[in-house]
């Protein structure tokens, strides 16, 4: 999980689809035309499907809100009340968002543009994608999204970016891994820019209005490492289908649950750094802490995040032992953690 990374102040949301500003983000992806082709009268270019959609409820968002338990081991990261946006995914309210909204939620609420609210209950949580599922607990008067295919979409395509408080049009500027602090890497994420605000959960859209993703984060280097280009981050839908069935049935994956240690690092020139330890996780037991540098998993030096990760996973079910050789004062030291599922740290709401 991650805090709010900061975002331009001049980067702002519309409170409408309009013809008009889905002409300028066409005009802003299409190279000039030659002069004389530009000298030429255009026709009226042909509606489309989203142009005649007037608000968020016509796009299948709602706002969610939502308060964690009192003694919830994320409030020190995420704060107990967090605000997002859901996804209406079928016709008896389920909706989708992203995970760490929804994180050992004690209440959940999702409203409409009017305002009127909905309660709801957690569905489950996936913790390897980061998607999130929840059921309205009363009808919702909202038509379901449709689903896309995120495997399609290709850099310098147009999109559309649907928050709880408006949309916001933008480019998808790369497709690449993400590697995440928290333990969290994504083979192919979708970054979009500009960068946008009221990302988390918001539904990234294709040009008929079909569901490509999920918002997670803002970023400052969406095109690339070197680009410090702000914008976001999306989890790709195609991540969802093999999975929802799982989600709906008994609330996470049937996959093997990962190793998990319980840090979060910095990536610096290729050394994992230890920026946090949780408290009373594996790694605090471990008297792992903030400086240690992790240089191997059992005697392989590793090269960055990202490898440390598929090395941690490598070895196994969640529950494992994890030798660990790391940098501290100077010396390399050896320490052996016995990692755990990461969903069984977190504390879910109390049921009488």
């Amino acid at each position: 999980m991650t805090a709010p990374l900061a975002v331009p102040p001049s980067v702002r949301r519309h409170r409408a689809v309009s013809a008009a500003v889905c002409a300028l983000l066409a005009a802003c992806l299409c190279a000039p035309a030659p002069l004389a082709a530009r000298d030429q009268p255009k026709p009226d270019p042909p509606a489309t499907p989203l142009q005649s959609k007037r608000t968020v409820d016509a796009l299948s968002v709602v706002k969610l809100r939502s308060t964690a338990v009192a003694d919830a081991r994320s409030n020190r990261t995420l704060g107990p009340q967090r605000e997002g946006t859901g996804v209406v995914i079928d016709t008896d309210g389920l909706v989708l968002t992203i995970g760490y909204l929804i994180l050992e939620a004690e209440t959940v609420e999702l409203s409409t543009a009017d305002g009127t609210s909905f309660p709801a209950t957690v569905v489950g949580y996936d913790s390897a994608t980061g998607f999130g599922l929840l059921r309205s607990l009363r009808p919702l008067p909202i038509k379901p999204i449709q689903i896309g295919q995120s495997s399609n979409i290709a850099t310098r395509e147009p999109v559309l970016i649907v928050g709880f408080d408006g949309v916001a049009p933008a480019v998808v500027v790369s497709r690449r891994r993400f590697v995440g602090f928290w333990e969290y890497l994504l083979d192919e994420a979708i970054y979009t820019a500009p960068a946008t605000v009221n990302w988390s959960g918001a539904a990234l859209l294709d040009h008929e209005g079909k569901l490509l993703g999920i918002g997670s984060l803002s970023v400052n280097d969406a095109r690339g490492p070197e680009s410090h280009l702000p914008g976001n981050v999306f989890v790709p839908i195609d991540l969802l289908k093999p999975l929802l069935s799982d989600l709906i049935a008994q609330g996470k994956s049937s996959a093997r649950p990962r190793p998990w240690l319980g840090v979060q690092t910095l990536e610096v020139q290729g050394n994992v750094i230890v920026t946090r330890v949780s408290p009373d996780s594996p790694a605090d037991e471990a008297a792992m802490r903030p400086g240690d540098v992790i240089v191997g998993v059992d005697g392989q030096v590793i090269k960055g995040q990202a490898d440390f990760y598929t090395r941690l996973w490598a070895r196994g079910e969640a529950g494992v032992e994890v030798p660990l050789e790391l940098l501290r004062n100077g010396r390399v030291q050896s320490v052996t953690v016995k990692s755990i599922d990461r969903d069984k740290y977190y504390r879910s709401k109390r049921t009488y």
